[in-house]
């Protein structure tokens, strides 16, 4: 294979700019960069220089998640548990080792005046249209109070069956949950190369990837690096970031060898870079506008067309009626007095739109018993003119 297929040589620091003007930043950590793989133990050196990264993002004004690994391996050696355990005393690991795994975290990043919160999520938590709607929430709540997010795979409750498997793909997910710009996937190697550089001297690194081609998806097959404590290689983060391209998200792979690997990417630092073919939020338009059928629809009225078209959310205030039965999160087409104008993801249940149609949000609580959304459509779920 030949690199002039796959690199894109004028491009070397483009990794560096995506990184720069990202808004979102997802960090996906494996274990065999967290833990100390002699002591069994967190790397505590390592993750107070990681933690000194994400303050460094914060202080640029940009929001960060953090997907970390860890919690089996820290479980394990809590438990004094062979590595081939079975899944109940995996599960058990994992609850023993995510308490301590988040003891960490939130220590390091207290010590830079960041307040840490746990998410625990499975499979079912971003491939169900309500949970992964719930999860928004908590995400986008926690990210607008500016606390960091701690993201893990919940292997205590975690079947083989609805488990991800690998926390690069958990990551590619939360990057599509956050709707973030770029996914930094720290690896053992710094990025894609031209054959496995470990055995042929001779192997090309590739800085950039316009698109994950079949020769892209070979090239991995060689440098497929894979600890002792961590269980995802170079395949895995290649799948990963196919399913953050189609969130418009940009993924990067550099070497998290080091104390300070986004630092070092400012610098010049090599990686790869697979872009996004599209932003975050008009990928995410165009699955609400292309993917999902419309379950019902809200009529309004001619003063919420033209706040609709002015860019604004819709308010319950203007909607006259409310056909259909759907839930919560459902997509829904909007129509006003001169016909269609959109489709959207409801924030409401139809039975709870009728409620609240025609009302200020004020009255909300009054009239569900609980206080929810202050919008029927948020803007960031509608798209005019599908």
């Amino acid at each position: 294979m030949h690199a002039d297929a796959l690199a894109h040589t004028n491009d070397l620091h483009d990794a560096g700019r995506a990184l720069a003007n990202a808004r979102r930043v997802v960090i996906k950590i494996g274990s065999s960069l967290l833990i100390d793989s002699d002591r069994g133990d967190v790397d505590g050196a390592w993750l107070e220089a990681m933690a000194g990264e994400v303050a460094r993002l914060r202080g640029e004004g940009k929001a960060v998640i953090v997907v970390s690994s860890g919690a089996v391996a820290l479980g394990r050696r809590r438990l004094d548990l062979p590595p081939g355990a079975q899944l109940d005393r995996k599960q058990a690991a994992a609850a023993v080792g995510q308490s301590m795994l988040m003891q960490a975290w939130t220590a390091a990043l207290a010590g830079r005046g960041l307040v840490a919160a746990q998410i625990l999520l499975t499979r079912e938590d971003t491939e169900r249209r309500r949970r992964w709607l719930n999860a928004r929430a908590t995400l986008e709540a926690l990210l607008a109070l500016g606390v960091v997010p701690v993201v893990n795979e919940n292997d205590t409750v975690a079947t083989e069956e609805i488990r991800y498997g690998d926390n690069d793909r958990l990551a590619a997910r939360t990057a599509q949950l956050a709707r973030a710009d770029v996914l930094a996937l720290l690896s053992d190697v710094d990025g894609l190369y031209t054959a496995d550089p470990r055995r042929d001297t001779t192997a090309l690194h590739i800085p950039f990837l316009a698109d994950l081609t079949p020769a892209a998806v070979a090239a991995a097959e060689g440098p497929n690096l894979q600890s002792g404590v961590g269980t995802g290689g170079m395949a895995t983060k290649l799948m990963a970031a196919r399913i953050a391209r189609s969130a418009g998200c940009s993924t990067l792979i550099l070497s998290g060898v080091s104390h300070a690997p986004i630092t070092a990417l400012a610098h010049g630092a090599r990686a790869t870079l697979i872009a996004a073919p599209a932003t975050p939020m008009t990928a995410y338009k165009q699955w609400i506008a292309g993917s999902l059928e419309p379950a019902g629809a809200l009529v309004v009225d001619a003063g919420a067309a033209t706040a609709l078209a002015g860019g604004n959310s819709l308010l319950a205030s203007g909607v006259m009626e409310v056909r259909g039965d759907f839930d919560a999160g459902d997509c829904v087409r909007v129509v006003g007095p001169s016909g269609p104008i959109g489709v959207g993801l409801t924030a409401y249940a139809a039975a709870d739109c009728r409620r609240i149609q025609g009302r200020h949000s004020r009255e909300f609580e009054s009239l569900l018993g609980w206080k929810g959304p202050g919008v029927a459509i948020h803007r960031d779920d509608l798209v005019l003119g599908a």
